[in-house]
């Protein structure tokens, strides 16, 4: 099996590109200077030059509340690149990797969301992703079309806990909001599970996330109570903060259709966030 990955310098596809090392997997680690999604050409060149059998996508415009009024560019990188690479996929006998988000569900029900649920995306940036899955599941003869939450990982790419540890060093008080919910996702089990559902050959939708479920609020204090740090930590509300997009409160998803495919669980999330503080030093 041989792997072109897009997007590599992320923090998702500098884990993924790990990982095929350590397997001994050929892979192409392709970021966004020698490989512009959003060009047609480059992509179809892309492909043809290296004769990837997978291709996964890991290139994506995530700035949620600068797509409100960048929506062009969102909608650009992450649907009419996601085209792109769908049509060479289809032209040269690949298959798919595209990751999308629990940000094209609009939060207002209670229980998880399955893959059978119709997507009803708040913002701009849940609309782009939304396109670039219609265009996965419209014009891709063989794909894995993944939704992920609350992506973090080691690397330079903005994530939540990186914010915290960040933010934890230069003040004494600190809120999070407790009204947006979801499941973490660490880079490094959702690489082995992504490595894991190629080799399977059963394609589809899925959603992949650790185990369980926090509030914003809930994740910091964990990690805060791991590097014991002893500032003031308080409870805020979404509407406290005057972002430009809105996010879903309630956005977990139900990774069914995942476990049955790979015969395992994902870690629970406090599992993969203490690993992820080890990893980076944050604790011993």
């Amino acid at each position: 099996m041989n792997i072109l990955i897009t997007g590599a310098n992320g923090q998702l596809g500098r884990e993924i590109a790990a990982q095929c090392q350590s397997r001994g997997i050929p892979y192409t680690a392709a970021d966004s200077k020698t490989l512009d999604i959003t060009r047609e050409k480059e992509v179809r060149g892309m492909v043809r030059s290296r004769s990837p059998d997978v291709i996964i996508n890991c290139a994506a415009y995530n700035a949620v509340d600068q797509a409100e009024s960048e929506w062009e560019k969102a909608f650009l990188v992450n649907g009419a690149g996601v085209k792109n690479l769908a049509l060479a996929a289809n032209e040269y006998g690949c298959r798919l990797v595209h990751y999308s988000t629990d940000y094209v569900f609009d939060g207002k029900k209670t229980r998880p969301y399955t893959i059978a649920d119709q997507p009803h995306p708040l913002s701009r940036y849940g609309e782009s992703k939304l396109l670039g899955e219609m265009n996965v599941r419209d014009l891709c003869e063989q794909y894995f079309l993944v939704r992920v939450s609350w992506v973090f990982g080691k690397g330079s790419t903005p994530n939540f806990p990186a914010k915290v540890l960040e933010w934890s060093r230069g003040k004494q008080e600190l809120s999070f909001v407790d009204d947006q919910v979801s499941s973490p996702t660490c880079t490094v089990d959702l690489a082995k599970a992504t490595l894991d559902l190629v080799g399977t050959g059963s394609f589809g939708m899925y959603h992949i996330t650790n185990t369980g479920s926090c509030s914003r609020y809930a994740w910091a204090r964990f990690i805060l109570d791991q590097i014991q740090w002893q500032g003031t930590l308080s409870r805020a509300k979404s509407a406290d903060f005057n972002t430009p997009a809105e996010r879903p409160a309630y956005s977990v998803l139900d990774n069914f259709g995942t476990r049955e495919v790979l015969g395992y669980h994902l870690p629970a999330w406090e599992d993969a966030t203490l690993r992820y503080l080890r990893e980076t030093g944050a604790i011993p």
